[in-house]
């Protein structure tokens, strides 16, 4: 592989999801397009952009919704990949087997190959969000992918409160931390909890980038998906956002709209910021051991 750019584009997709999975993959690849032609090298989609988040319950019938790696999505948007000479992130509900199924995404080159399988590695299981129901948790651990624009992280969703991935991830030489995403607020909480759920969110995330050195990115969907009619709902509140290494914000969505976000990845921020942050240098990695364990009481 040639030596990485000093530089290079990242896009980010938000948008809205419908129930026919055919029509938001048609959906997903012209967003892809739009992204390449507005200069991104690199583009991520949101977090099982195949469907509308199926996980508010728990339903059987669903899992005919999943599909191998590789697989339909895959074989489509890798023909993308390559026409528009860009790396594409795609998130996935994987059949990996019969009763065995994951909340995944595998990494795309710009020569249309997959280069790489991630799978979720912390599974929630709160009100509307009932994954464990659904998707095993990830066994390939935590990865960085060699593309050739740089070394790419890959986290999902849950696994964004978590700063043991994070860092797991970044020590791997990762450059940036996507996370994609489907996260939003229960409509009868979010005039009293909105506000803090939302920041908390950002902030965490913000505080990887800091931590570590590194970009992060987190794409997110919008608007409000039902279960049924007479259900409450989710209402997810887009704001995808990239971050530098200092934690800066550089780019972010509105809460609503569909959207492209784009920011750009200058590694020699990444060598300034680690030079005057040395965190990597001062970790106590002789002092850490008990962080394997659940708890100290």
């Amino acid at each position: 592989m040639k030596k990485h750019p000093n530089k290079f584009k990242v896009g980010l997709i938000q948008i809205a999801l419908s129930k026919n999975p055919d029509a938001n993959l048609r959906k997903a690849i012209n967003w892809i397009e739009k992204a390449a032609n507005k200069g991104a090298n690199v583009i991520c989609l949101p977090e099982l952009f195949r469907t509308q988040y199926f996980c508010q319950s728990e339903n059987i019938d669903y899992y005919n919704l999943a599909e191998t790696i590789p697989g339909p999505t895959t074989a489509a948007i890798l023909k993308t990949a390559k026409k528009l000479k860009v790396v594409v992130i795609v998130p996935l509900f994987e059949r990996r087997s019969a009763g065995l199924y994951h909340n995944s995404l595998v990494v795309i080159n710009s020569t249309g190959k997959i280069i790489g399988t991630y799978r979720k590695m912390h599974i929630p299981d709160d009100p509307s969000y009932f994954e464990k129901f659904y998707f095993t948790p990830g066994d390939l651990g935590f990865k960085s992918f060699n593309t050739e624009f740089g070394k790419l992280g890959t986290l999902i969703c849950w696994d964004q409160w978590f700063p043991e991935g994070a860092r797991l991830t970044a020590m791997q030489g990762a450059n940036i931390l996507f996370y994609p995403t489907a996260i939003g607020w229960h409509p009868h909480e979010k005039k009293q909890h909105g506000k803090p759920q939302f920041e908390s969110w950002q902030t965490i995330q913000r505080s990887h980038a800091i931590a570590n050195g590194v970009y992060v990115a987190a794409v997110n969907r919008v608007g409000l998906e039902k279960e049924t009619k007479d259900s409450a709902g989710i209402e997810f509140w887009g704001r995808s956002f990239i971050c530098d290494p200092q934690g800066i914000i550089i780019a972010e969505a509105s809460h609503s709209k569909e959207e492209i976000v784009i920011a750009e990845v200058d590694l020699g921020r990444i060598e300034y910021i680690r030079r005057n942050w040395p965190f990597l240098r001062d970790r106590r990695i002789d002092a850490y051991s008990d962080i394997t364990k659940r708890f100290l009481l």
